[in-house]
Formats: C-alpha cells, structure tokens, sequence
C-alpha cells in the first residue's frame, strides 16, 4: 500500500486517539466538578453537625458519618449493610445501615420468617442501594406495614424510598429526612450526559414508585440538584407538603 493511501487512515487513527483522550478529560473533570469535589474545586457545603435553617439545607455528606443535622459525628459508623432487630416485644422491627445490594430479598425473607408479625418498622439508614429500597419498599407496603424515624435517626439518600412505603408514616422533629442525586447505571463515575439513558429511565421508576406511595414526585426536584457528595435535608414543613407526613391541622 502506497504511502498516500496509509496517511488518510492514519489521520482518522489519530483522530479518534484525540476524541478518545477528550473525552476521557470531559469524564474526569466532569466528576471532579459534580462528584469528587476535591480540595480547592468549588464551593463545598457546611457539615451536616451544623443546624439547618429555611434555605440553608444542604450539607456534606459521608454515608459512613451522617448524623442528623446539629448532632456530633457518631463514634462508630452505621452497619455497612441492613440489620434487623426485633424491639419492643417483637411489635416493631429496627433496620439500621446502610442499603446495600441483595438487602432488599434479605430483609424481606426475616420479616416472613419472624415469629411475630411487626406493625411497624423504624429506619436508621443513610442510605445506599436504589434498586434495593424500592424493592424493599414494595415489600413493607404489601405487607401493610408502617415506617417510622427516632429523635436522632436519619433516612438520607435511597432511605426515604423505604420510608414512603409506610402505610403511616412517623417523623419526629429531631429525625433527619434527606435527598440527594442517585447513579442508576453499571458505571458510578459517567456523568449524565453520557449515562442519560439510564439516568432518565432511572429517575422515573423513583417518581412513579412515589407517587405510587402517595409521595409528591416533586421532591426529586432537590434530589436533582444535589450532587452526591451534598444532601438536601427536608424540613417539616417539607416533609409535610411531599407528603411524607400528614399536613397540621389548619395549614
């Protein structure tokens, strides 16, 4: 083959090795701008042991270090995973952990295999699996059961998902409720304008399982806006408006 007829293959060689190593540069900075966040790259958020206040609700956030906003750090971090346990006699079950893939079909099982059927289930969860929280949520909803928070207790990321299947619904004032963006691919590092497939199709299964719920799928509009480094705790009167809550008599 003469050399005139190898340069044009060369050139589109070397022009996809160009497009590929932009591309590769747009995915980094793209994570490093929304996801990452490291020191010195844009604004970050107070700490989530700061108060919140109306229009000052979104704080960092740790999975492994979420207390309830204006709480210390915990000692030790939440379980990596979904643990039940049985209280109060058996009338209540408590998850706590984080949501972790297969818990969904796991806890599921327990509740079945309880030698008491529980009435009520309390979360304590900052979150993790969204496949598995509404699978799981699907479940505590077929089952009639109601979902609940403790003074302290927190439900961030997929947890709210699992919180919005209760029949009733219980938050007290000093339980943290929070939402943030959420990855629905294979990948957890493309951006959206090259996982918005998924990313589309994902958010709707979430807003059609609320409002299945009897949630308002407005609420996803400050989990979009979230990164997932960040969450957006609601406030009451949120909590209130989505639904999540029964409204006060009066507003």
């Amino acid at each position: 083959m003469s050399t005139a007829r190898r340069n044009p293959v060369a050139r589109v060689l070397t022009g996809i090795l160009i497009f590929q190593l932009g591309l590769g540069v747009l995915l980094f900075w793209g994570d490093l701008r929304d996801g990452l966040r490291l020191p010195g790259f844009g604004p970050r958020a107070p700490s989530l042991t700061e108060p919140i206040r109306p229009g000052d609700q979104t704080r960092r956030y740790r999975p492994d270090r979420a207390p309830a906003p204006g709480r210390p750090m915990p000692d030790t971090p939440l379980p990596d995973r979904l643990v039940l346990t049985a209280i109060e006699a058996g009338r209540r079950i408590l998850l706590e952990g984080a949501i972790s893939e297969g818990d969904a079909a796991r806890i599921a099982q327990q509740i079945e295999e309880l030698p008491q059927v529980p009435d009520r289930v309390i979360l304590n969860s900052p979150g993790g699996s969204v496949r598995d929280a509404l699978d799981l949520g699907r479940s505590l909803r077929t089952a009639g059961l109601d979902t609940a928070l403790r003074d302290g207790d927190i439900c961030y990321s997929a947890c709210p998902y699992v919180l919005a299947a209760g029949v009733n619904r219980d938050i007290p004032e000093g339980g943290s409720v929070g939402v943030h963006q959420h990855y629905f691919g294979e990948s957890t590092i493309l951006p959206a304008f090259v996982a918005v497939e998924n990313i589309q199709r994902g958010q709707g299964e979430v807003m059609a399982y609320l409002d299945s719920m009897g949630i308002d799928p407005l609420v996803m509009r400050h989990a979009l806006v979230t990164p997932p480094d960040e969450i957006y705790v609601l406030l009451p009167e949120e909590l209130r408006a989505y639904g999540f809550v029964p409204e006060i008599d009066g507003d």
